[in-house]
This record gives structure tokens, sequence and C-alpha cells, in this order.
């Protein structure tokens, strides 16, 4: 390479294709490693690949130019190299840990074959791989289970029953998506997914996955209520990736430690992403990533006389559900939802959703519409919101969350940004 520092990373996820892409565009090009044998992609978009919305094709990302498929097994801190798995050795000056997360496998009686495999019909959900996986084995009247509530669980449960088969989704907690939605959010997801005739059981636990001739056949309930199952999702949650980074002795707590300039343990070593873990804190989605990219970017690309940068808290997910139909015009991508005889769906979720004592709260609902608004006001700042059905106040919100100035008293402008639809 031309550039003064090698700067390697590991992980051809979002945020190392993102950071390898913006430091080419800054002048210091890096050597990107991945070890899937597909194109990067977006994973934030595999449920609408399992949907049959997109072809893998269209949520791929466009590679940077020093992209290398293969697995690192380890690292050099003194010599500062690692080892491939087919013997190579790449030598770095800053090493960057983009290595994301795994799907959290529960500890389920049977959920393993006596070979240490998933019996035929039971799939993770994380990567390419397992949603093509999943996408074959699907058909018209299968049925599914799917094993956890959270954004992945409700986003392949649609995503199954948009396919046509029988789906059953059993979540632990009290409600769904909990991390990202208070209860009445929550309940308009549930009788969006029932409507697409999704079975929804809260407070649910699953103890036994039954398989016969090294095929799942049905799973077992907390309260020994058996379920049929033709196939079985598990979407319990992500662990990050911190072998690597354990191996090297590199400091780990949940995820690899960093403080606020992504700096590990090891000062020529720096981790972001999934696999990071900030101020005590494992984002694990898709807007932290891409900002702690960013960020990185410009402190690997400048001469040193840069001013100090810090990585922000701020996430917002955002997830568009639909009904059925063929795929509409919105760009890939851009949580367009479908056309066709199907209600489209759509949430937002920011900051603190669950207000404090003393928090200001206001809500609007409309049950006809099936739309819900609420944000939480501390301080006079706004500190999170929910948005259920109509988003075209959200871009908004997110601006004046993300700015964190003081909103007037008189509360006139918060109460136009919760009703203007921005012309919708």
């Amino acid at each position: 390479m031309t550039s003064k520092t090698r700067v390697v990373v590991i992980g051809a996820g979002l945020a190392g294709v993102t950071l390898a892409r913006r430091l080419g565009e800054l002048g210091t090009p890096a050597l990107l490693v991945g070890d899937e044998e597909h194109r990067p992609y977006n994973r934030v978009l595999l449920a609408e690949v399992l949907a049959g919305r997109y072809s893998p094709e269209v949520i791929a990302l466009p590679a940077p130019a020093g992209l290398l498929r293969g697995r690192v097994t380890g690292i050099d801190r003194a010599g500062r190299t690692v080892r491939c798995a087919d013997g190579s050795v790449i030598a770095y000056d800053t090493l960057v840990l983009a290595t994301g997360s795994n799907a959290v496998l529960p500890p389920l009686r049977g959920l393993f074959t006596p070979d240490h495999e998933l019996p035929e019909g039971v799939h993770a959900f994380r990567t390419m791989d397992d949603c093509l996986g999943l996408s074959k084995a699907v058909r018209p009247g299968a049925r599914a289970v799917v094993i956890g509530g959270g954004l992945l669980g409700v986003s392949a449960a649609r995503a199954l029953a948009v396919r046509g088969a029988q789906v059953v989704l059993a979540q632990q907690s009290e409600r769904l998506m909990e991390r990202q939605l208070d209860p009445a959010a929550s309940a308009l997801v549930r009788r969006h997914l029932e409507g697409l005739g999704v079975e929804v059981h809260t407070e649910c636990r699953v103890r036994d996955v039954r398989s016969v001739g090294g095929a799942v056949r049905s799973v077992e309930m907390g309260d020994g209520y058996a379920l049929g199952a033709d196939l079985v999702v598990l979407a319990c949650g992500v662990r990050p990736r911190t072998g690597l980074a354990r191996e090297a002795g590199l400091d780990v707590g949940k995820g690899v430690l960093v403080d606020d300039e992504l700096r590990t343990s090891d000062p020529h070593i720096r981790a972001v992403g999934d696999c990071a873990e900030h101020a005590g804190r494992v984002y694990g989605l898709a807007a932290p990533a891409l900002e702690q990219a960013g960020v990185l970017a410009g402190l690997l690309a400048s001469d040193g006389t840069a001013p100090r940068h810090y990585f922000g808290t701020r996430s917002l997910t955002r997830l568009t559900l639909a009904g059925s139909g063929s795929p509409g015009p919105s760009t890939p991508g851009s949580g367009g939802p479908f056309d066709g005889p199907g209600t489209p769906f759509d949430l937002a979720a920011f900051g603190e959703t669950d207000p404090r004592p003393g928090d200001d709260v206001v809500q609007l609902a409309d049950a006809t519409r099936g739309t819900y608004r609420k944000v939480v006001v501390r301080d006079d700042r706004l500190v999170g919101g929910v948005l259920v059905g109509e988003l075209g106040t959200v871009g908004a919100l997110a601006r004046a969350w993300e700015g964190a100035e003081p909103l007037p008293s008189d509360g006139g402008p918060l109460l136009h940004l919760l009703t203007h639809d921005g012309g919708s």
C-alpha cells in the first residue's frame, strides 16, 4: 500500500465495510478481511431476502478495493501480524476488529444431534447462509416455530408468514421487542403479526426440541405442551465475537473493551460494531456501528492534529412490516413497505422510550388508523420516542433528539413535530 499506515480490518460486515470504504475516500486505504464466501451484505435486510422481497444481490454492499476472503485464526500483537487459516500472514500498523456477533443458541434439550449439529429444520438466523438455508426449507403450509420475540424474531416471523408458513412466535418475556418498544407499541406489533396469521405467545418458555431421524418434529413448551414443527428458527439474540481478542490477551467484557476513540487495551488495535463494548454497553444495532465506523475513519485518516473525537450513544431502530404482495417501487434498503393487499406497518424507536419519574410524556394514538406516537421529554429535552404506523415525523423528531437542544417551554414546536407528517 502507498499509505503511511497499513490498516487491516477484520470483518466484512456493515461496520467493517463502511470503515474501509470511508478510509479509502480519505486517502488511507485499508485491507478488509472477511470470512464469509458471499459478497459483503447488509445484514439488516436479511429478513427481506427471506420474505422474497429482495434477492441476495440487492442487499450486497459496495465492496472496498482491498477485500480479502479468508479466516483470521490469530493475532501476534508483538509482531503486529495476523495469521490466516490458509497459512498466510498479514502485517499491520493498525488493526481494527469488526468481527461482529454470533447468534445465541439457547440451552434447549435436544437442540443438537449426537454429532453436535443442529437437527434438520432447525436454523439460526444471523448470516446469509442461515437465510438461504431457511428460505430453501420453507414452503406454504409448513409449521414454523420462531423462538425469540425481539427485532430479529419479529422480522423472521413476518417473513415466514409472508411465505405462507403457519408461524408460532414464542417470546419468553412479557411483550414483543421489549428492548425497543413500550407496551402500547409492542401491542400494535403483536396485532399486526396476528393479522398475518402468526400465533404469538408471550411469557412462554421453550424447553425441548424433539427430532426423529435427525429432523425436527416438535418443540415442547415449559408447561409441557408440544407444538408440531417442520421448521424452528432461533432468534434468541446475539453475542459479540470476541474469541480473537480474548486469545490475543485484549481486555474483554461482554465485548472487546474500547475507549472514546475505539481503542482497545492495545494502542495499535481498535474495535467497532457489534463486537465492541463502549462505556459498559454493546449496542448490537446498525446505527451505532455506522457512527463508530465514521468516527474511527476520521481518526485513522488524520495526521494526529485532529481534535479528539468521542463516540456518541444514540441509535434509531426502524422496521417495516408488511402483509403480502410483490415488492413495491421502494429503493432497496430504504425501508419502504410492500405494495399489495397487505397493510404496511412501520415502526421506529429511538433513545429512552420508558420514562423516569418526573419526565413529561406526550402520546397520540389513533385506533382507527392503527397509529401511535409517543415522546419522552426530560429537563426540556427530547430523550426518546416511539412511532408506530406512520413515520412522517420520525426524521424531524430524530434530529431534535440528536441535537439535544432545549425545547421551547410552550410545547408548540414539539406538538408540531408529533403531528406534522411532512406533507403525507
